[in-house]
């Protein structure tokens, strides 16, 4: 988000469970694009809280799990946000090879990508 649209909207990346560090495939895949996630770390929603994020200050949550849209769906009965709830592949656990995993990632990325610019125009920098 922050690359194709800059850093005017204030932009979260929450999981529903912390796993902290970020998989090498999403770390490769993305600076393929210019995006550094080697020193991104993942926090849950619960930890935003701690952390001092005010989750009333959202507008929208973009859920890519099943998961997630549960959990910002409940949110919904404590803020007013909205929820969309974008179907993406998950691409842990696919392929045998480096290249099919890292292919089934480019993947994940690219549709994630495709929905930005569905939900917010071409990005800033084409």
């Amino acid at each position: 988000m922050k690359k194709f649209y800059g850093t005017g909207t204030y932009v979260q990346s929450v999981g529903v469970m912390n796993d902290l560090e970020i998989d090498g495939f999403a770390i490769a895949v993305c600076q393929e694009l210019g995006v550094e996630l080697s020193r991104h770390r993942s926090r849950s929603f619960d930890e935003m809280e701690q952390w001092g994020d005010d989750l009333s200050s959202f507008d929208l949550v973009v859920a890519l799990s099943p998961a997630s849209q549960r959990r910002a769906l409940e949110l919904t009965r404590f803020f007013h946000l909205d929820v969309e709830y974008w179907p993406v592949m998950d691409p842990t656990g696919i392929g045998e090879t480096r290249e099919t995993k890292i292919n089934a990632y480019r993947q994940t990325r690219d549709q994630i990508a495709d929905q930005l610019i569905r939900r917010w125009g071409r990005p800033l920098e084409e």
